[in-house]
């Protein structure tokens, strides 16, 4: 889709210090370019005087009234009027009239571009030690793993939309998480997207900046967890899972010696906490990818979808119930033989061996069942995220 027209949108809050002069940079590129073209600004409550700073520079401030950086550039990018927008900081960290590669990749059809800091350049102390080496390529690689996208740079904040892309998108996050789920979200569209570089310079702030390290970065890697969540739940839950069936039928009969190391029925105890464990982790995994899958952020792999579809209702319920079926008879007969024995002591190497498969198969049957009400109840209520109607976003 070719440029018909160019808006630069920038959230701001309190840049009196560097608006002007990232207003000058916008115009100075836009004046470049043969088409129309504006800049807006998403004010999200300043109290620093830059309002006044874009009334003085003849450019358009929307006041955004609903707080997060996330808000303030969907309400920006709805006000715009541009066919293709760009958007960044109102800080100086990017240089606007740089932007000349984002608008050759929109002439090349592109329908997000992301710039590359990392392949761009970042200037001296521009960028804390722990967002370059740790954080941003720790969660740059996880974003690529999680959501099949290509780019390498996933916080940079210097980004270029198709404005009919960013409305097929359904954004949702208010707050720095807005730019991790725009990523998301154009990656199950399979949209066309591209990366360039991107120089990142020192702000010319005078204060803290707005990002929070941590609270943020936790915030932006709770978010890849919890919409794609192999890395918390599925890595580990096959390794319990593993792990737990090795030593349980290892040990189901009776105990086995490695080199001067008895294994036997406190380890057995432990094989089946673990099989539960890796049950459970794998059930909540599935539970998330299925709920990632129906707003939109990713697609199921086809293993994925033929263990939801083993665990539908009625399917769920049938082996779920044997299983808790089997656990209640071998309890049953660990009672018999109580009884036999006039309620009295048992010997709990023989005992033991009855008590903990019944109360696993009891406990796992159950964990089945359940598994299979939840994941029939997101399937029944299921809507359809274009169908959500909330009124920020409007």
């Amino acid at each position: 889709m070719t440029p018909v027209s160019l808006s630069i949108v920038m959230p701001c809050l309190n840049e009196a210090l560097t608006l002007a002069t990232c207003i000058r940079r916008a115009k100075e590129f836009l004046s470049t370019l043969p088409l129309p073209s504006e800049i807006i600004i998403a004010d999200n409550g300043s109290t620093d005087g830059s309002v006044e700073i874009c009334r003085a520079e003849g450019v358009k401030c929307l006041q955004v009234s609903v707080k997060g950086y996330g808000a303030a550039l969907h309400y920006g990018i709805m006000a715009s009027s541009g066919s293709h927008i760009i958007f960044g900081d109102s800080d100086d960290s990017y240089h606007f009239d740089e932007c000349k590669p984002f608008y050759d990749k929109f002439m090349e059809g592109a329908d997000l571009v992301v710039g590359n800091r990392f392949s761009g350049g970042v200037e001296k102390n521009a960028m804390p030690f722990l967002h370059r080496y740790l954080g941003t390529p720790v969660i740059s690689y996880m974003g690529r793993k999680s959501f099949a996208v290509p780019f390498r740079d996933f916080n940079c904040g210097l980004r270029g939309i198709t404005r009919a892309a960013y409305l097929s998108l359904g954004m949702q996050a208010r707050g720095m998480d807005f730019i991790t789920e725009m990523l998301a979200r154009a990656g199950y569209r399979k949209m066309n997207i591209a990366e360039v570089p991107v120089k990142l310079y020192k702000d010319g702030r005078n204060r803290a900046p707005h990002l929070k390290t941590w609270q943020d970065g936790w915030r932006q890697f709770r978010q890849i967890i919890m919409l794609s969540p192999k890395w918390l739940m599925l890595m580990p839950g096959l390794l319990f899972l593993v792990a737990g069936i090795f030593l349980f039928f290892a040990l189901l009969f009776s105990r086995i010696t490695i080199a001067s190391i008895n294994l036997d029925i406190h380890t057995f105890f432990f094989g089946s906490v673990f099989i539960l464990l890796g049950l459970q982790l794998l059930q909540f995994y599935l539970l998330l990818r299925f709920y990632g899958n129906r707003m939109q952020f990713h697609y199921l792999s086809r293993l994925e979808e033929k263990m939801i579809r083993a665990f539908r209702f009625e399917r769920g319920l049938i082996i779920g119930g044997l299983i808790f079926l089997i656990g209640l008879i071998l309890s049953l007969i660990a009672v018999i033989e109580w009884a036999r024995q006039n309620y009295g002591d048992l010997d709990p190497m023989h005992t033991f061996r009855l008590i903990i498969p019944g109360g696993l198969g009891i406990m796992a049957g159950m964990q089945i069942m359940i598994f299979a009400i939840l994941l029939n109840a997101l399937v029944t209520f299921n809507v359809k995220f274009e169908d959500i109607k909330q009124n920020w976003i409007h």
